[in-house]
């Protein structure tokens, strides 16, 4: 018999939908009954590739026993995190309040009125039942007990992340930057890259962070770091070697066994590191890991309505990783370049990954000799290498593949639009820019409704108004749409958008942007997203945002809004750059200042490809042969010339990009 999760469109809920566990969405009618039937809640959150969400489905969900006892004494609601993450966002930082750790499955009991009363991640079976049976009766015969801990524990939740008004400085010094950055370099790990933690997760923000930093700073050996990182985490198995994109994160500290689901935020995020990494110091494989993580993303989470898919599952056929690992005799297929592909790729017969006795594959930047040893140019083993991984993919993709999560979210297909046109402007493939322009289509007609954004398109079920995420990040990418393009109908859309931002999540009494809009369904408190995370704060994002759009109309409103934020943050930056990255990139900008290049007449498109051969991180750029931006009016026409300007003030119409770059590299001394 299914439950009352059988008329969901989400691929997490679906997975549950025949548990016997009586599952509810969440809504009206399981709230509902909760208080009409005075039941304890239990609030059930994860995500489709999420493999412990998995586990404990086999082992608790669909256990009668613990389903007999769940549906007896509670009414459970199922969550998809990623569908409703203003949910996931409190009872996240219920637990995290509660055991100073988090994760998913997030698993949390509340009182009838959703307040929570306990919840922790993954639990064995055992513990989940004893934990249902002894909260049950603490219910029953002391509920004053439990009435008093939700209280206090729903002003922690409410408190969590809020910030006291700060004067905002006269400006913000070299020596605030080095207070950020001096404890965050402390962590990096010299052997392995990254930071010194298992497990080891990407972080994309945190290293475009640092390769600005160290640019804009001249400090080559942060810009060293940075790069060792990038090789380390291309060469490791969290990368897929035979079909490119990223795994979420590596269990282990070299980055060699991977968790191995795929989500498009992650891939979307390395897309602009790879690419503005390769604009900093060339390297081929830097383009290599772009142009298969784009042709992935385009063959396996592409919808033919121009938007991309959520996310692919660490498992298949019950098996974390199956899909992507290989025994040694399988690469016998490769024929006489077996030996040499399984020296390349680190292939054992007793398989590199110890502990399951099976391979994946992943390189080792001091076994270069190999391919030299074989009599190989490294252009010539690029193309070899292109046939071996094409054998290798046509083999693999007959096994059973992972589970494929559907869904379509505003803010992950932005992220990833965003990291097409830095690809675009990087390598100049006209490809890239066409599949980041049937994004901002899918949007504009899948995602948006009365003229504001979804979280997601639609269904029978519901509609899911976008939250600040939604908002900051297809802003951003629209903003990187009219750098790429000069067409100005992007930059009037995320005007727009960010006007309606504004007016749904800006509180001025206190300076903050809150995540859930004014009128969105009412939660038992009202969060703010402050600190960033593999996924960028929406409210760094919107910041940032405000910041560039105040530049490019001119708006002071969006200039002090975003001066009022920063401010109220900028304290905390110094006590975590990690969790803070984004804001410290606002802050690099803020010191160093932001080029503002203005090109004009016919030759605007080639001049700005020219232009992106050359690093410049705090810039941005306009054009076109006729505009209404402030900055280019008076200047456009058919003739072309190329303009700098900082703080309302331009140069002299240069008649070349050289020109340009020869302003810059004088100011910067």
């Amino acid at each position: 018999m299914a439950n009352k999760l059988q008329g969901e469109n989400s691929p997490y809920l679906k997975q549950h939908e025949h548990n016997p566990v009586q599952w509810f969405p969440w809504g009206e009618e399981a709230l509902n009954k909760a208080k009409a039937e005075n039941k304890l809640i239990i609030v059930s959150i994860g995500y489709s590739a999420c493999h412990w969400c998995h586990v404990m489905e086999r082992e608790s969900f669909e256990n009668d026993a613990i389903a007999q006892t769940m549906n007896k004494f509670f009414v459970c609601i199922k969550v998809d995190r990623e569908e409703r993450p203003d949910i996931d966002q409190i009872y996240m930082i219920a637990v995290q309040l509660m055991t100073n750790s988090g994760g998913w499955p997030l698993n949390c009991i509340c009182l009838p009125d959703g307040r929570p009363i306990y919840g922790g991640t993954y639990f064995k079976p055992q513990d989940w039942q004893q934990v249902l049976l002894q909260i049950a009766q603490m219910w029953e015969e002391k509920p004053e007990g439990a009435i008093d801990y939700a209280e206090r524990l729903t002003q922690g939740i409410q408190q969590a992340e809020k910030l006291p008004i700060q004067e905002i400085p006269e400006q913000y010094t070299y020596q605030d930057v080095e207070a950020v950055v001096e404890p965050w370099k402390e962590q990096f790990d010299e052997k392995n890259g990254g930071y010194r933690r298992e497990p080891k997760f990407p972080l994309p923000n945190n290293w475009i962070f640092f390769l600005r930093y160290g640019y804009l700073n001249h400090d080559q050996e942060i810009l060293d770091h940075v790069h060792f990182t990038l090789k380390k985490m291309a060469n490791g198995g969290i990368y897929d070697h035979i079909a490119g994109g990223f795994a979420r994160y590596s269990v282990d500290g070299r980055w060699h066994v991977p968790h191995f689901e795929k989500m498009l935020y992650d891939n979307g995020q390395l897309l602009s590191l790879y690419s503005e990494a390769y604009q900093q110091k060339p390297s081929l494989q830097y383009k290599n890991v772009v142009e298969e993580t784009i042709s992935w993303a385009e063959r396996e989470m592409m919808d033919p309505n121009g938007g991309f898919y959520s996310a692919l599952d660490a498992d298949s056929e019950g098996v974390e990783g199956k899909f992507y690992t290989f025994e040694d005799a399988e690469f016998n297929l490769l024929g006489e370049d077996a030996e040499l592909a399984r020296n390349y790729y680190n292939i054992k017969k007793s398989g590199n990954w110890t502990e399951e006795q099976i391979n994946i594959p992943f390189v080792q930047a001091e076994d270069e000799h190999i391919i030299s040893e074989a009599g190989y140019s490294e252009q010539e083993w690029d193309t070899h290498l292109k046939e071996i991984k094409s054998k290798l993919l046509t083999y693999r993709s007959k096994r059973i593949r992972p589970g494929l999560d559907h869904k379509q979210l505003t803010t992950w297909n932005a992220l990833f639009l965003k990291g097409l046109v830095d690809a675009f402007r990087t390598f100049h493939e006209d490809r890239y820019l066409k599949l980041a322009l049937g994004i901002a289509n899918f949007i504009e007609s899948k995602c948006c409704q009365n003229g504001r954004l979804l979280h997601q398109p639609s269904d029978s079920n519901r509609t899911i108004f976008g939250f600040l995420d939604d908002y900051a990040f297809t802003i951003e990418a629209y903003i990187s749409l009219y750098e790429a393009t000069f067409d100005e109908s992007w930059l009037n859309k995320a005007k727009t958008y960010t006007d309606i931002a504004i007016s749904q999540f800006y509180d001025a009494s206190i300076g903050t942007f809150y995540y859930s809009g004014i009128d969105a369904e009412v939660l038992i408190a009202r969060k703010s997203e402050i600190m960033d995370n593999v996924i960028p704060a929406s409210s760094s994002t919107i910041v940032r945002n405000l910041f560039k759009l105040g530049l490019l109309f001119d708006n002071n409103e969006y200039t002090e809004i975003a001066d009022r934020v920063f401010a109220n943050v900028f304290p905390h930056i110094k006590s975590y750059g990690s969790a803070y990255s984004n804001w410290a990139i606002q802050l690099l900008e803020l010191h160093y200042g932001f080029w503002e290049i203005a090109i004009t007449g016919e030759d605007v498109k080639s001049w700005r490809k020219e232009l992106d051969q050359h690093y410049i991180p705090n810039k941005i750029t306009l054009g076109g042969t006729k505009s209404r931006l402030p900055l280019l009016e008076n200047k456009v026409g058919l003739e072309s010339k190329a303009y700098l300007c900082q703080n309302k003030t331009c140069s002299l119409p240069q008649s070349t990009i050289a020109g340009i770059i020869e302003l810059i590299n004088n100011k910067q001394g």
